[in-house]
């Protein structure tokens, strides 16, 4: 047993240094006075206020923000319109190519998905650029909104609508007074947009294909200029994009903790009540 206690052990410890090593490695090599990445001459957070001064790398870090956010907010918005038809209209015309349609996105790769948007945004005319890059990224994360929705949904206690129902609220009323609040607490709509922005903050595929003049996100920026050689300014800005991500899954996990602590005393004072 303990040798197998060890093994174990040493597979996490193995597991988690492969995963995370590299991206501790970049955000040491971030402050190091070198301009060679490889090479450490000593602390410094020079590259920190060059990377400032970057105008290219700001461009496209604030492309790439407004695309996340608002690629983000209408697939939430269209994710969880989605899930809610699936759960709650089991039987409709067209159900089963309209679930297909939504989860494609979530198997087919996305060299396939980035070319079908081009050829589609070529042969409506539609000039390539920002709003493309917006709608390709709103396509490709609806469906993991309305997966993270629907799983919510399924465990929803229907009763709770039929009854505001039955005290005559309208459905659009119950949705926004009922639906859209529980889950929200257990906050199915929150986490999807979370996850929604972090697919759009670094994807690259798909960018690549639909994007423009003028429209040139971070991922695509950081790897155009990694083909030339990595340079501390890189390393600077990812781990500011690390720090991003590391602060919104911490916040997103806070929220969920208080909203179940919430739930739950909620819980306990209508059981006391009743």
């Amino acid at each position: 047993m303990g040798t197998w206690s060890r093994f174990n052990i040493a597979s996490i410890v193995l597991g988690f240094g492969f995963l995370y090593l590299p991206i501790v490695l970049l955000v040491i090599f971030s402050f190091n006075e070198s301009k060679l990445v490889t090479v450490w001459a000593g602390f410094s957070t020079k590259w920190y206020t060059q990377l400032w001064h970057n105008q290219a790398l700001l461009d496209a870090a604030w492309v790439t923000i407004r695309v996340a956010l608002i690629s983000a907010t209408c697939a939430t918005v269209l994710g969880t319109l989605a899930a809610l038809a699936l759960v709650r209209y089991t039987r409709f015309r067209g159900r089963m190519l309209f679930s297909g349609m939504v989860y494609a996105p979530l198997v087919m790769p996305e060299v396939i998905t980035g070319l079908s948007l081009l050829l589609l945004f070529v042969a409506i005319g539609l000039d390539r650029g920002f709003w493309t890059i917006t709608l390709a990224h709103i396509t490709f994360t609806m469906c993991f909104v309305a997966v993270v929705v629907q799983s919510r949904l399924l465990s929803f206690d229907q009763s709770i609508e039929e009854a505001a129902l039955d005290l005559g609220a309208t459905p659009v009323r119950t949705f926004f007074a009922i639906t859209l609040p529980v889950i929200e607490q257990v906050p199915a709509v929150f986490s999807g947009w979370v996850l929604a922005f972090t697919l759009s903050l670094d994807d690259l595929v798909i960018s690549s294909f639909t994007t423009g003049p003028g429209a040139t996100t971070l991922p695509m920026k950081i790897y155009s200029q990694v083909r030339l050689g990595v340079t501390p300014e890189i390393n600077a800005i990812c781990t500011i994009l690390i720090g991003i991500v590391a602060i919104g899954v911490v916040v997103a996990s806070i929220v969920t903790k208080q909203r179940e602590a919430q739930r739950e005393r909620d819980e306990r004072a209508a059981f006391a009540q009743s």
